[in-house]
Protein backbone atom coordinates (compact mmCIF):
# COMPACT_ATOMS: atom_id res chain seq x y z
CA UNK A 1 0.00 0.00 0.00
CA UNK A 2 2.90 2.38 0.69
CA UNK A 3 4.58 1.58 -2.85
CA UNK A 4 1.04 2.49 -4.46
CA UNK A 5 0.46 5.50 -2.49
CA UNK A 6 4.03 6.79 -3.10
CA UNK A 7 3.76 5.91 -6.67
CA UNK A 8 0.46 8.27 -7.13
CA UNK A 9 2.18 10.90 -5.51
CA UNK A 10 5.15 10.86 -7.99
CA UNK A 11 2.31 10.26 -10.41
CA UNK A 12 0.44 12.79 -9.25
CA UNK A 13 3.37 15.78 -9.04
CA UNK A 14 5.31 14.79 -12.35
CA UNK A 15 1.46 15.30 -14.18
CA UNK A 16 1.06 18.99 -11.96
CA UNK A 17 4.86 19.89 -13.34
CA UNK A 18 3.59 18.99 -16.99
CA UNK A 19 1.08 21.05 -16.77
CA UNK A 20 3.06 24.08 -15.20
CA UNK A 21 5.32 23.73 -18.05
CA UNK A 22 2.67 24.40 -20.20
CA UNK A 23 2.29 20.72 -21.99
CA UNK A 24 -1.04 18.87 -22.64
CA UNK A 25 -2.15 16.24 -20.52
CA UNK A 26 -3.80 12.64 -22.49
CA UNK A 27 -5.28 11.07 -20.19
CA UNK A 28 -4.30 7.74 -22.94
CA UNK A 29 -0.94 8.52 -23.00
CA UNK A 30 -0.20 8.73 -19.68
CA UNK A 31 -2.21 6.14 -18.70
CA UNK A 32 0.40 4.02 -21.12
CA UNK A 33 3.16 5.74 -19.94
CA UNK A 34 2.63 4.63 -15.73
CA UNK A 35 1.26 1.47 -16.42
CA UNK A 36 -2.53 2.47 -15.01
CA UNK A 37 -6.13 2.81 -16.38
CA UNK A 38 -7.48 6.38 -17.32
CA UNK A 39 -9.52 6.77 -14.50
CA UNK A 40 -6.46 7.30 -12.58
CA UNK A 41 -5.19 9.40 -14.51
CA UNK A 42 -8.72 11.32 -14.61
CA UNK A 43 -8.43 10.79 -10.43
CA UNK A 44 -5.18 12.50 -10.77
CA UNK A 45 -6.64 15.41 -12.53
CA UNK A 46 -9.04 15.89 -10.25
CA UNK A 47 -6.99 15.56 -6.70
CA UNK A 48 -4.33 18.25 -8.67
CA UNK A 49 -8.15 20.86 -9.63
CA UNK A 50 -9.06 20.12 -5.82
CA UNK A 51 -5.12 21.47 -4.68
CA UNK A 52 -5.27 24.68 -6.90
CA UNK A 53 -9.15 25.79 -5.78
CA UNK A 54 -7.21 25.41 -2.46
CA UNK A 55 -4.23 27.21 -3.27
CA UNK A 56 -6.19 29.89 -5.07
CA UNK A 57 -7.76 30.60 -1.87
CA UNK A 58 -4.53 31.57 -0.35
CA UNK A 59 -2.17 33.26 -3.28
CA UNK A 60 -5.21 35.25 -4.74
CA UNK A 61 -4.20 33.82 -8.07
CA UNK A 62 -6.89 31.47 -9.88
CA UNK A 63 -5.21 28.60 -11.98
CA UNK A 64 -7.95 26.21 -13.58
CA UNK A 65 -7.57 22.85 -15.70
CA UNK A 66 -9.70 23.12 -18.85
CA UNK A 67 -10.07 20.67 -21.35
CA UNK A 68 -8.40 21.54 -24.89
CA UNK A 69 -10.59 20.03 -27.56
CA UNK A 70 -8.62 21.32 -30.06
CA UNK A 71 -5.65 19.40 -28.55
CA UNK A 72 -7.57 16.52 -26.82
CA UNK A 73 -5.90 16.92 -23.37
CA UNK A 74 -6.13 18.73 -20.63
CA UNK A 75 -3.86 21.89 -19.72
CA UNK A 76 -3.48 24.19 -16.78
CA UNK A 77 -4.51 27.96 -17.32
CA UNK A 78 -3.28 30.42 -15.37
CA UNK A 79 -6.39 33.23 -14.91
CA UNK A 80 -4.09 35.37 -12.68
CA UNK A 81 -6.81 37.01 -11.70
CA UNK A 82 -7.99 38.21 -7.80
CA UNK A 83 -10.41 35.88 -6.47
CA UNK A 84 -13.04 37.14 -4.04
CA UNK A 85 -12.59 35.32 -0.23
CA UNK A 86 -15.35 33.59 1.38
CA UNK A 87 -16.00 36.59 3.43
CA UNK A 88 -16.44 39.21 0.59
CA UNK A 89 -18.71 36.74 -1.43
CA UNK A 90 -20.18 36.25 1.68
CA UNK A 91 -20.77 40.00 1.89
CA UNK A 92 -21.77 40.36 -1.58
CA UNK A 93 -24.68 37.90 -1.44
CA UNK A 94 -26.10 39.71 1.67
CA UNK A 95 -25.63 42.86 0.02
CA UNK A 96 -27.94 40.93 -3.16
CA UNK A 97 -30.27 39.75 -0.84
CA UNK A 98 -30.93 42.77 1.08
CA UNK A 99 -31.49 44.79 -2.48
CA UNK A 100 -34.67 42.51 -3.25
CA UNK A 101 -34.00 43.98 -6.73
CA UNK A 102 -34.78 40.44 -8.58
CA UNK A 103 -37.34 37.79 -9.00
CA UNK A 104 -36.74 35.01 -6.69
CA UNK A 105 -35.58 32.70 -9.67
CA UNK A 106 -33.65 35.18 -10.98
CA UNK A 107 -31.95 35.94 -7.45
CA UNK A 108 -31.41 32.30 -6.25
CA UNK A 109 -29.53 31.69 -9.14
CA UNK A 110 -27.26 34.55 -9.54
CA UNK A 111 -26.36 33.33 -5.63
CA UNK A 112 -25.58 29.64 -6.79
CA UNK A 113 -23.45 30.88 -9.47
CA UNK A 114 -21.56 33.47 -7.35
CA UNK A 115 -21.17 30.79 -4.67
CA UNK A 116 -19.92 28.18 -7.38
CA UNK A 117 -17.78 29.95 -9.37
CA UNK A 118 -16.11 32.32 -6.63
CA UNK A 119 -15.57 29.98 -3.37
CA UNK A 120 -13.85 26.45 -2.77
CA UNK A 121 -15.78 23.65 -2.95
CA UNK A 122 -14.75 22.87 1.00
CA UNK A 123 -16.44 26.15 2.03
CA UNK A 124 -19.77 26.26 -0.95
CA UNK A 125 -21.93 24.49 2.20
CA UNK A 126 -20.74 26.63 4.73
CA UNK A 127 -21.80 29.77 2.42
CA UNK A 128 -25.05 28.63 1.68
CA UNK A 129 -25.82 27.97 5.30
CA UNK A 130 -25.05 31.20 6.24
CA UNK A 131 -27.69 32.66 3.60
CA UNK A 132 -30.34 29.51 3.39
CA UNK A 133 -32.68 31.30 6.30
CA UNK A 134 -32.89 34.57 4.10
CA UNK A 135 -33.40 32.87 0.40
CA UNK A 136 -36.37 31.04 1.98
CA UNK A 137 -37.98 34.22 3.26
CA UNK A 138 -36.81 36.18 0.15
CA UNK A 139 -39.55 38.73 -0.79
CA UNK A 140 -39.60 39.75 -4.36
CA UNK A 141 -40.39 42.52 -6.12
CA UNK A 142 -43.91 43.08 -6.82
CA UNK A 143 -43.50 44.21 -10.40
CA UNK A 144 -42.20 40.82 -10.93
CA UNK A 145 -40.34 41.40 -13.84
CA UNK A 146 -37.56 39.94 -15.64
CA UNK A 147 -35.26 42.19 -17.14
CA UNK A 148 -31.59 41.97 -16.23
CA UNK A 149 -30.78 41.01 -20.46
CA UNK A 150 -32.26 44.61 -20.68
CA UNK A 151 -29.64 45.81 -18.79
CA UNK A 152 -26.99 44.67 -21.10
CA UNK A 153 -28.76 45.70 -23.74
CA UNK A 154 -29.10 49.43 -22.29
CA UNK A 155 -24.93 48.95 -21.25
CA UNK A 156 -24.38 48.30 -24.69
CA UNK A 157 -26.46 51.24 -26.12
CA UNK A 158 -24.53 53.69 -23.37
CA UNK A 159 -21.68 52.31 -24.67
CA UNK A 160 -21.95 52.75 -28.21
CA UNK A 161 -23.61 55.97 -28.15
CA UNK A 162 -26.67 54.67 -29.94
CA UNK A 163 -30.24 56.17 -29.63
CA UNK A 164 -32.40 53.32 -28.02
CA UNK A 165 -36.40 53.80 -28.43
CA UNK A 166 -38.32 52.41 -25.72
CA UNK A 167 -42.12 51.51 -24.81
CA UNK A 168 -42.16 52.97 -21.29
CA UNK A 169 -45.54 52.55 -18.89
CA UNK A 170 -45.39 55.14 -16.58
CA UNK A 171 -47.01 55.56 -12.84
CA UNK A 172 -49.94 53.26 -12.59
CA UNK A 173 -52.99 53.76 -14.72
CA UNK A 174 -50.85 55.73 -17.43
CA UNK A 175 -50.76 54.76 -21.02
CA UNK A 176 -47.74 53.41 -22.12
CA UNK A 177 -45.70 55.67 -24.48
CA UNK A 178 -42.76 55.51 -27.21
CA UNK A 179 -39.70 57.62 -26.81
CA UNK A 180 -36.43 57.75 -28.35
CA UNK A 181 -33.53 58.60 -26.05
CA UNK A 182 -29.87 58.98 -26.15
CA UNK A 183 -28.86 56.75 -22.67
CA UNK A 184 -26.09 57.82 -20.46
CA UNK A 185 -26.14 55.54 -17.50
CA UNK A 186 -27.44 52.84 -15.42
CA UNK A 187 -27.97 53.57 -11.89
CA UNK A 188 -29.41 51.23 -8.80
CA UNK A 189 -31.74 52.60 -5.90
CA UNK A 190 -34.30 51.51 -3.51
CA UNK A 191 -34.76 48.29 -5.00
CA UNK A 192 -34.62 49.14 -8.71
CA UNK A 193 -32.32 49.99 -11.44
CA UNK A 194 -32.81 52.85 -13.44
CA UNK A 195 -31.92 54.03 -17.00
CA UNK A 196 -30.77 57.79 -17.12
CA UNK A 197 -31.40 59.42 -20.53
CA UNK A 198 -31.66 62.57 -22.75
CA UNK A 199 -35.24 63.09 -24.25
CA UNK A 200 -34.66 63.21 -28.15
CA UNK A 201 -38.16 64.87 -29.32
CA UNK A 202 -37.76 67.92 -28.71
CA UNK A 203 -41.86 68.48 -28.15
CA UNK A 204 -41.89 65.83 -25.68
CA UNK A 205 -39.64 67.55 -23.81
CA UNK A 206 -41.88 70.89 -23.60
CA UNK A 207 -43.74 68.39 -21.51
CA UNK A 208 -41.74 68.18 -18.42
CA UNK A 209 -40.58 70.03 -16.29
CA UNK A 210 -36.84 70.51 -16.95
CA UNK A 211 -36.65 71.85 -20.30
CA UNK A 212 -32.96 72.39 -20.79
CA UNK A 213 -30.81 69.39 -21.93
CA UNK A 214 -28.20 69.63 -18.34
CA UNK A 215 -29.96 66.60 -16.69
CA UNK A 216 -31.69 63.45 -17.99
CA UNK A 217 -34.63 61.72 -17.18
CA UNK A 218 -35.20 58.68 -15.26
CA UNK A 219 -36.81 55.61 -16.11
CA UNK A 220 -37.47 52.63 -14.02
CA UNK A 221 -36.30 49.55 -16.08
CA UNK A 222 -38.61 47.20 -15.14
CA UNK A 223 -41.41 49.40 -16.50
CA UNK A 224 -39.35 49.49 -19.91
CA UNK A 225 -42.37 47.34 -21.85
CA UNK A 226 -39.90 47.04 -25.04
CA UNK A 227 -36.48 48.79 -26.17
CA UNK A 228 -34.55 48.57 -29.03
CA UNK A 229 -31.13 49.99 -30.00
CA UNK A 230 -31.28 51.78 -32.94
CA UNK A 231 -28.68 51.91 -35.79
CA UNK A 232 -28.45 55.77 -35.37
CA UNK A 233 -25.50 57.14 -33.18
CA UNK A 234 -25.66 60.40 -30.68
CA UNK A 235 -22.35 62.43 -30.16
CA UNK A 236 -21.91 64.18 -26.67
CA UNK A 237 -18.61 66.66 -26.41
CA UNK A 238 -16.08 65.16 -23.86
CA UNK A 239 -16.89 68.16 -21.74
CA UNK A 240 -20.54 67.47 -21.37
CA UNK A 241 -20.23 64.08 -20.60
CA UNK A 242 -22.87 62.56 -18.22
CA UNK A 243 -20.87 61.97 -15.00
CA UNK A 244 -23.42 59.17 -13.15
CA UNK A 245 -20.95 59.12 -10.07
CA UNK A 246 -21.76 63.12 -9.52
CA UNK A 247 -25.13 62.72 -9.94
CA UNK A 248 -25.61 59.51 -7.85
CA UNK A 249 -23.95 61.63 -5.15
CA UNK A 250 -26.78 64.15 -5.30
CA UNK A 251 -29.82 62.40 -6.66
CA UNK A 252 -32.93 60.84 -3.61
CA UNK A 253 -35.05 58.26 -4.52
CA UNK A 254 -34.28 58.74 -8.23
CA UNK A 255 -36.27 61.93 -8.60
CA UNK A 256 -35.11 64.29 -11.29
CA UNK A 257 -35.24 67.96 -11.50
CA UNK A 258 -32.60 70.89 -11.35
CA UNK A 259 -29.51 71.30 -9.50
CA UNK A 260 -30.40 72.85 -5.99
CA UNK A 261 -28.84 73.67 -2.53
CA UNK A 262 -30.92 72.80 0.54
CA UNK A 263 -30.08 73.88 4.31
CA UNK A 264 -31.30 72.08 7.46
CA UNK A 265 -30.94 71.76 10.90
CA UNK A 266 -30.64 68.20 12.26
CA UNK A 267 -31.12 66.64 15.88
CA UNK A 268 -30.96 63.06 15.93
CA UNK A 269 -29.33 60.34 17.00
CA UNK A 270 -26.44 59.64 14.24
CA UNK A 271 -25.29 62.93 11.91
CA UNK A 272 -22.97 59.97 10.56
CA UNK A 273 -26.30 58.49 9.08
CA UNK A 274 -26.96 61.71 7.21
CA UNK A 275 -23.46 62.65 6.04
CA UNK A 276 -23.57 58.58 4.40
CA UNK A 277 -27.38 59.41 3.29
CA UNK A 278 -26.04 63.06 1.21
CA UNK A 279 -22.48 62.25 0.24
CA UNK A 280 -22.20 66.02 -0.81
CA UNK A 281 -23.06 67.08 2.71
CA UNK A 282 -21.39 69.08 5.00
CA UNK A 283 -21.53 70.25 8.30
CA UNK A 284 -21.99 73.85 8.54
CA UNK A 285 -21.82 74.08 12.51
CA UNK A 286 -22.96 72.72 15.68
CA UNK A 287 -24.13 73.75 18.87
CA UNK A 288 -25.78 71.34 21.30
CA UNK A 289 -26.02 68.59 19.76
CA UNK A 290 -27.85 70.24 17.06
CA UNK A 291 -25.87 70.48 13.68
CA UNK A 292 -26.72 72.98 10.48
CA UNK A 293 -26.22 70.42 7.17
CA UNK A 294 -26.39 72.26 3.71
CA UNK A 295 -25.96 69.76 0.39
CA UNK A 296 -26.39 70.35 -2.84
CA UNK A 297 -28.39 67.86 -4.69
CA UNK A 298 -30.85 66.89 -7.49
CA UNK A 299 -34.71 67.26 -7.54
CA UNK A 300 -37.46 66.52 -5.42
CA UNK A 301 -36.31 63.42 -3.74
CA UNK A 302 -34.42 65.52 -0.70
CA UNK A 303 -38.14 66.92 0.20
CA UNK A 304 -39.32 63.12 0.63
CA UNK A 305 -36.29 62.45 2.54
CA UNK A 306 -36.17 65.60 5.00
CA UNK A 307 -39.94 64.98 5.78
CA UNK A 308 -39.38 61.01 6.38
CA UNK A 309 -36.77 62.48 9.53
CA UNK A 310 -40.02 64.23 11.57
CA UNK A 311 -38.75 66.20 14.36
CA UNK A 312 -34.88 65.54 13.66
CA UNK A 313 -35.00 67.42 10.91
CA UNK A 314 -35.64 71.39 10.67
CA UNK A 315 -35.36 73.58 6.89
CA UNK A 316 -34.04 76.25 6.72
Amino acid sequence: MKALNSDKIQRVLQLYAKLSDGYVINKFEEAQNYGVNERSIQRDIDDIRSFLDEDAERTGISNSIVYDRFEKGYRLETLYRIRLTNSEVLAICKILLDSRAFIKEEMIGMLDKLITCCVPKSNQNLVQELIRNEEFHYVEPKHKTVFIDRLWDIGQAIRNSQYVEIKYQGVQGSTAKTRKLKPVAIMFSEYYFYMAAFIEDKEVRNNFRILEDAFPTIYRVDRIQGLKNLDEHFKIPYKDRFEEGEFRKRIQFMYGGKLRKVKFQYSGFSVEAVLDRLPTAKILSEDKGIYTISAEVFGDGIDMWLRSQGDYVKTI
